[in-house]
């Protein structure tokens, strides 16, 4: 009997797994920083740096002109309106400023205050050279001058404009009195302040530069205020009264002058008229006279004829003949004989 040995099978291996991945192959194994298809680290920051320096382009518009600083210090003071290059920040600043805007300033309270009946006493009321208080409120417009002193110089602009000009227009109402502020002087004191309050603020390096100042009002206190429209009005009375005076003169004298001259000359006329009668008659009297020495009888008969022509037609007259009878025939409808 024979025996079967069992067919003899190799043990089955274990299964084979992958080998866990290390920290660099895992790296390595995504997209790779390193590979010449990709951006690299050192043109990345080439392109940061471009940004970087390309930023340094800047605009200044045509109202405007710019200041630049490097690390704080003024380098360019005025940057005139285009296109510009500076080093970036924060190698360097640039500051812009509208050179062409007028900024607006009131000394003494502004309008909606008054209007509303809130008074500041400390900043409107001015003490004039006759010893009288005043209100006065007024209007300042000014520029930018100088860019970099404007913004580097002083610390408050508005400020030192308000009190440069608040203390020269004390200066200026204090030498005037109290008459002369409220009527006729307001254009000198304007003018006047405008030039030593500019002179001032260029001797502080303010960079601004003053374009008007115009006192909106000044008005008396309200205790007095009644008392000086009085004033007010019986200045303006004699005023016009002046000038309605004057304009009465420039017109009668020049007409009294044509007349007189006008008067110069006709009496200049009527004696050369009388000088030229006087002068025929006396020429005609002497051609008679020497007729009358040739011819007396005749030239004495020939007058007395001339003489009769020249009367009779200006009388009324009735002829009588020798007989008595009178010519009815020369009298007149209307008319009454006169004999003469």
């Amino acid at each position: 009997m024979s025996t079967i040995a069992p067919k003899f099978e190799p043990p089955l291996a274990p299964p084979e797994f992958p080998a866990p991945a290390s920290k660099t192959d895992e790296v390595t194994s995504g997209p790779s920083w390193r590979s010449g298809s990709g951006w690299t680290r050192k043109r990345v920051a080439e392109v940061l740096v471009a940004v970087w320096i390309l930023s340094g382009v800047y605009l200044v518009g045509p109202d405007q002109q710019a200041v630049e600083t490097l690390f704080g210090r003024v380098v360019a003071p005025r940057v005139m309106p285009g296109l510009h290059y500076a080093l970036p920040w924060p190698i360097q600043n640039v500051a812009k400023l509208k050179v062409r805007q007028l900024q607006r300033l009131v000394v003494g309270g502004e309008l909606p205050d008054t209007v509303l009946g809130r008074t500041q006493p400390l900043l409107s009321q001015f003490l004039t050279g006759d010893q009288n208080i005043i209100a006065v409120r007024t209007v300042v417009q000014y520029s930018v001058g100088v860019p970099a002193d404007y913004l580097f110089q002083t610390q408050n602009p508005a400020q030192m404009v308000g009190a440069a000009v608040e203390t020269e227009l004390a200066r200026r109402i204090a030498h005037r009195g109290v008459d002369a502020v409220l009527t006729t002087e307001k254009a000198a004191i304007q003018d006047e302040t405008r030039a030593a309050a500019q002179k001032l603020l260029n001797e502080y390096r303010a960079g601004v530069v003053l374009s008007t100042i115009n006192i909106e009002s000044a008005t008396p206190p309200p205790e007095a205020a009644e008392a000086f429209r009085d004033v007010a009005s019986a200045r303006a009375d004699t005023a016009r009264i002046v000038n309605d005076a004057q304009g009465y003169a420039n017109d009668l004298i020049p007409r009294s002058r044509g007349q007189a001259q006008q008067m110069l000359e006709e009496s200049e006329g009527y004696k050369q008229k009388k000088i030229n009668e006087a002068s025929g008659d006396a020429a005609r009297f002497n051609q008679i006279a020497a007729e009358y020495s040739k011819a007396s009888q005749v030239t004495s008969q020939r007058l007395y004829l001339e003489t009769m022509e020249q009367v009779l037609p200006r009388i009324k007259k009735l002829i009588v003949d020798k007989n008595g009878n009178i010519d009815l025939t020369i009298i007149r409808k209307g008319e009454s004989p006169s004999p003469k």
